[in-house]
């Protein structure tokens, strides 16, 4: 099986601002909800660990499968927001605020990592994993996340860019004769 969760709580997660590959840290409420995933995985003996380089994604995933060292992999980084990393959610520019509308028919804003490439980028990293033997966690962040499970998902058509993803979610899918089965939530986080 491969097991995908999404990191822990930040400050900037609390603050309603848009994170990106800004490099912050779990917050104590991070720290737990990471904890409390490691419950729902604490019967699983994994034999790869991967996690976005971000501090955020390697500390949820050192929580969650404790004595792991994860295996730091760049494809697995969050979406690029170029000028709005740091946007205000709670106030985001006119263009920002379409995007997250309607991410299926609305391209990202100038400056931004289409979507396109975020898929791209987590297909590749899953398509190269594919064959490893053994149970697999992924820790990465929500767009990229979401990339993943639009990958895995034939005819998804863009449904999962709209889903609420929270942190420490985790999604699971059967890998099976060098197949990757449809993900399905199995803890639906803090």
């Amino acid at each position: 099986m491969i097991y995908i969760i999404r990191h822990g709580k930040t400050e900037r997660n609390r603050a309603n601002v848009l994170q990106g590959r800004s490099d912050f840290p779990l917050n104590d409420e991070g720290v737990r909800q990471a904890m409390k995933a490691a419950e729902t995985l604490k019967n699983i003996k994994f034999s790869h660990v991967f996690s976005s380089p971000l501090i955020r994604a390697v500390r949820t995933a050192e929580l969650a499968v404790p004595g792991a060292a994860p295996v730091i992999d760049h494809r697995l980084i969050e979406m690029d927001y170029g000028p709005y990393e740091g946007a205000d959610l709670k106030a985001p520019p006119p263009e920002i605020i379409r995007f997250f509308r309607d991410f299926v028919h609305e391209p990202a804003p100038a400056g931004m990592e289409p979507l396109s490439s975020v898929v791209s980028r987590v297909g590749e990293f899953l398509e190269e994993i594919r064959g490893r033997s053994g149970n697999i966690l992924i820790s990465t962040h929500a767009v990229a996340m979401k990339g993943m499970l639009e990958y895995l998902t034939p005819g998804a058509g863009g449904r999962y860019w709209s889903t609420y993803i929270g942190n420490c979610a985790i999604y699971a899918a059967e890998k099976k004769n060098g197949r990757l089965g449809i993900p399905k939530e199995i803890y639906g986080g803090g």
